[in-house]
């Protein structure tokens, strides 16, 4: 019984050091940003002076679909209202889908052609290598220095890449600027309202400091601008993974690029407002992120940058392991009060342990929540704690949900791109 029980003991005592090291990471961001806001410190990127005209370079604006009828006429249509040089900007629809999609976006690309918006609809024989092998598709057919990328579901304001291009071409060694997203259903209900504040504090500490501190950043896929030559330096798209995104942010980090983030303009999108969607969501980008370290840790790990920088980018991959951890960690522990009452031995042996855990799971999440709801001025205090204390079981929702398959992963298991539904109203469409 001793020995069972030790051995309950380490493996527990392993999973909640390797969560405490996951929120270390976190809470050394937090705090850089509270120190940040004190001296008055925003964006890096932010006092970069706009470009002349004669200077606007050409700009490629892809935007993948599969099968996204209801936000995919939307999306053309925001993608022409850009303020940039119609001869200077290609927009491509980026067009994998087996549905009506595909009527529908041709329609209003033949629209937009005859207003003279340069606007192209790339539709491929299969679906290989999904978004990644979609964008390789894409960059085939035009040689644009500057590849905007936007998914079907976000609208970004008319002063978009005015605002942002600016910013990677004063930065010859920024193979990405990234513009921080919001969401127009963030009042849906209670999930929608606790994805946004997560993802406020993703945005708003973890982009915006780590982007400050030259420490590497993932790039998110939408609402963002590659630098060709970046992209072609390290070999192009690569589609072994679902975040496909993630591995070539680090691919060009690790081969002397860095990337650029910056707070405004935001771009506002969809999050999922059932909890089937999120769920898929997450494990997607659970399963991307396990997929992605296999094949980076030792690289991160070589790299000639400081330790500080190589610790944190490690972090950046590992941090989705977080799951798994948290599940095996719960039931560990419900092994062991099982066999310590069994032993006639007290289970309260767990209350420090308890609460050091809890401890630190506060301090994240009020950490990473409450600076960004204050910040951007998002609502009552009351409104903010009634959503925080959602976050947590939610969490530990997604520990037991996300964990088997991180897992399969883990093992070698291969996995189906699955896009998140979109739902869009005309009202929704006339707010963005």
């Amino acid at each position: 019984m001793n020995l069972i029980l030790g051995l309950i003991d380490f493996a527990l005592t392993i999973c909640v050091i390797g969560m405490a090291l996951i929120g270390a990471g976190f809470l050394i961001l937090i705090a850089r940003f509270i120190w940040d806001e004190m001296r008055g410190v925003g964006d890096s990127a932010r006092a970069t002076p706009p470009l002349a005209e004669a200077d606007l370079p050409h700009v490629v604006l892809q935007i993948p679909v599969f099968n996204e009828p209801k936000v995919v006429d939307g999306a053309l249509r925001s993608a022409a209202l850009i303020d940039w040089p119609k001869d200077k900007l290609r927009i491509q629809l980026l067009d994998d889908s087996t549905d009506e999609t595909t009527d529908r976006a041709a329609e209003t690309i033949a629209a937009l052609r005859a207003q003279g918006v340069d606007a192209q609809h790339v539709r491929r024989e299969d679906r290989s290598g999904f978004k990644a092998g979609a964008c390789a598709a894409g960059l085939k057919l035009c040689d644009a220095p500057f590849v905007a990328m936007l998914d079907a579901d976000f609208r970004p304001p008319a002063d978009w890449l005015r605002k942002a291009i600016p910013v990677i071409v004063a930065d010859p060694k920024a193979s990405f600027v990234q513009t921080r997203c919001e969401f127009a259903n963030y009042e849906t209900n209670w999930l929608t309202r606790v994805q946004g504040l997560v993802l406020d504090g993703h945005f708003l500490i973890e982009q915006r400091t780590r982007a400050n501190l030259r420490w590497i950043f993932q790039f998110n896929g939408t609402g963002g601008i590659w630098r060709r030559a970046a992209i072609d330096s390290v070999g192009g798209w690569l589609d072994y993974s679902l975040t496909e995104d993630l591995d070539l942010t680090i691919r060009t980090y690790l081969a002397g690029w860095h990337g650029r983030f910056i707070s405004n303009p935001v771009i506002p999108g969809q999050m999922p407002d059932n909890v089937r969607d999120w769920r898929r969501q997450q494990r997607r980008w659970s399963n991307g992120f396990i997929q992605v370290a296999q094949r980076t840790l030792k690289p991160l790990w070589n790299a000639s940058w400081p330790l500080t920088e190589r610790l944190s980018a490690i972090v950046l991959v590992l941090h989705q392991v977080f799951f798994p951890l948290c599940a095996i960690a719960f039931v560990l522990m419900l092994l062991g009060v099982i066999v310590r009452l069994a032993a006639g031995l007290s289970a309260g042996a767990y209350l420090p342990l308890l609460g050091l855990i809890a401890l630190m799971a506060t301090a994240v999440v009020v950490g990473m929540t409450l600076p960004p709801y204050i910040a951007l001025k998002r609502g009552p205090l009351w409104r903010y704690f009634a959503t925080m204390a959602i976050v947590p079981p939610m969490f530990i929702y997604l520990a037991f949900a996300n964990a088997p398959k991180i897992i399969q992963t883990a093992r070698g298991r291969k996995t189906v791109f699955k896009r998140t539904p979109k739902e869009e109203q005309a009202a929704k469409e006339q707010a963005w």
